[in-house]
């Protein structure tokens, strides 16, 4: 295995034991680049957690992991009677310590995960009903909560809001967007910044987090430019007297067989990747982790159509890149519009934006204009009114035999995109079968995105709630148990986020909600039974 230089070696490592102090230093002074001689059984070479994505998931689950918990505020009465006299009858108790199921049991919102419901309320109260109550919890930091873990992201903590579309407005309003202990509007308010709508830029909200993990102290988890190419489980033989260690790649068949006689017992993770240098240079290192955390959200691999030709440079797949075309003037003098597909926001993003640049757009989406599940029905018209103006559009200004395609806007609903030709054409079929080639100056394919999860085994397929099928946040998403948000095919790893469905911040928080408490229970019981002479088992119960 080819390694870096020593100096640069050395320097990571370093990194690593400065991360956690004179507590863990001893543990992890080897740790991330390993010898083929080291054990990585070898519990003193482990972290309790890793978690991969540094975006507002992970930036959230490091604040609870670092002993910061929330407690009914003294003053605070939630508008919800039964969910008050249950928080009042704990108030001695941080939510973490208390039954989440027990909480969330009877509450309703826009999230399928009750514990996000559940959080969710208790930061934004009523929010869906248009009120704008306090937060009913105050925070306090109990260091001796704190479980040790690092982030992992491939840019700086805010993950893919660093590298949205800086022209739009967020979707949420910015009170929305905030994480626990620091208002959106506090930060704002420090920066001096003139925040004149509810709803913000996405570079604002990415500033913001940067300035979150500084803020709250979480600096010293966290770190920058990092990939991961793997993430597997170890196995190991239950005789082995040698503590040799078996890889994951063993076929589930083979396990399950295996799993009648008890031969293989179930490791840690091991965690391996690079970390770019500023000069370019990768430095790889492996980590040991009794838990592991997706967080790494949905932005990764744009979704495609599938179809011949959509590899041509004259096709995008990037709101960003479209911006970066409009920007350079690339379309000054072009009289052929610009054909853009999907029927998202951020389809509806790229129509304002071509709209609005006087650029001609033929607009082609599958569904019908009255489908009741179009994102558009969600939102008030008073709140959205840019979004609406599309929808109008793809309602109003849709093609017929006699429309023009010379026309600022032309919408295609109930049609498929067949294929794209080299000399920049498009043929399109309708729900009818009736075929049509267009013309057009550039095509933006904006079908929503998925996440990248190539380090994990067959790319994470079998932990989905459909097995074989790739993870996707509407259709296949991780599964789950509700309420510790641990995945029910595969122990001590965890998800939250859009990997199990929540793609609003506000609903992710209750995924770091149910993870720390998970990791809390488990931790306490590892240490009660060190404390009581029992501490030589492997891994947390």
């Amino acid at each position: 295995r080819s390694y870096s230089s020593p100096e640069t070696e050395g320097q990571l490592l370093n990194s690593f034991v400065q991360y956690f102090g004179n507590s863990l230093g001893r543990k992890i002074r080897r740790m991330p680049l390993i010898e083929e001689t080291v054990l990585p059984g070898d519990s003193l070479l482990t972290l309790p957690v890793v978690i991969i994505g540094n975006g507002p998931s992970g930036i959230c689950l490091s604040y609870l992991l670092s002993g910061y918990r929330p407690y009914l505020s003294p003053e605070a009465i939630h508008p919800n009677p039964i969910l008050h006299t249950k928080l009042e009858a704990a108030r001695h108790l941080s939510i973490v310590d208390q039954d989440l199921e027990y909480l969330s049991e009877g509450l309703e919102g826009r999230s399928s995960n009750p514990v996000a419901v559940l959080f969710d309320t208790l930061l934004h109260p009523d929010a869906d009903f248009g009120y704008d109550y306090p937060p009913v919890l105050h925070w306090k930091l109990e260091q001796h909560n704190y479980i040790p873990h690092i982030v992992l992201g491939k840019g700086p903590p805010g993950g893919a809001w660093h590298s949205m579309e800086g022209s739009m407005l967020t979707i949420s309003f910015g009170d929305w967007m905030e994480l626990p202990g620091l208002t959106f509007k506090e930060w704002a308010a420090s920066k001096r910044r003139n925040i004149k709508s509810d709803r913000v830029m996405p570079e604002e909200i990415a500033r913001y987090y940067k300035h979150y993990v500084k803020v709250m102290g979480l600096q010293k988890n966290f770190r920058d430019n990092v990939y991961i190419t793997s993430v597997s489980r170890l196995y190991r033989g239950k005789d082995d007297e040698d503590r040799s260690e078996v890889s994951e790649n063993i076929s589930p068949q083979h396990l399950e067989m295996e799993d009648e006689e008890k031969s293989l017992i179930k490791r840690n993770w091991e965690v391996r990747g690079y970390q770019r240098a500023t000069d370019g240079s990768h430095v790889p290192f492996c980590l040991f982790a009794e838990n592991v955390a997706l967080a790494t959200g949905s932005f990764d691999s744009p979704g495609r159509l599938q179809v011949e030709g959509e590899d041509f440079p004259f096709v995008l797949h990037s709101m960003a890149d479209f911006g970066a075309a409009v920007s350079k003037g690339k379309f000054r003098g072009k009289a052929d519009p610009v054909l853009i597909v999907g029927a998202g926001l951020t389809a509806a993003d790229a129509v304002l934006c071509a709209y609005n640049n006087n650029i001609p757009v033929i607009h082609v989406f599958r569904r019908r204009v009255t489908d009741t599940s179009l994102i558009f029905k969600q939102l008030p018209k008073k709140l959205y009114p840019e979004y609406h103006k599309v929808y109008h559009m793809m309602c109003t200004q849709s093609h017929s035999v006699d429309s023009n395609l010379r026309s600022p806007y032309t919408s295609f609903p109930e049609h498929n995109v067949l294929s794209f030709k080299p000399e920049m054409k498009c043929v399109l079929q309708s729900a009818s079968g009736l075929k049509k080639i267009l013309k057009f100056s550039l095509a933006l394919v904006l079908i929503g995105s998925h996440p990248n999860l190539c380090f994990l085994k067959d790319q994470g397929h079998s932990i989905g709630h459909h097995s074989n099928q790739p993870i996707t946040c509407k259709g296949n998403p991780i599964e789950i148990d509700p309420y510790t948000y641990e995945c029910t095919k595969e122990s001590n790893l965890f998800a939250l986020g859009p990997l199990v469905g929540d793609n609003f911040v506000r609903f992710l928080k209750g995924g770091a909600l149910g993870i720390a408490r998970c990791l809390a229970i488990r931790q306490k019981k590892k240490q009660e039974l060190i404390e009581g002479g029992d501490g030589g088992g492997d891994g947390v119960p």
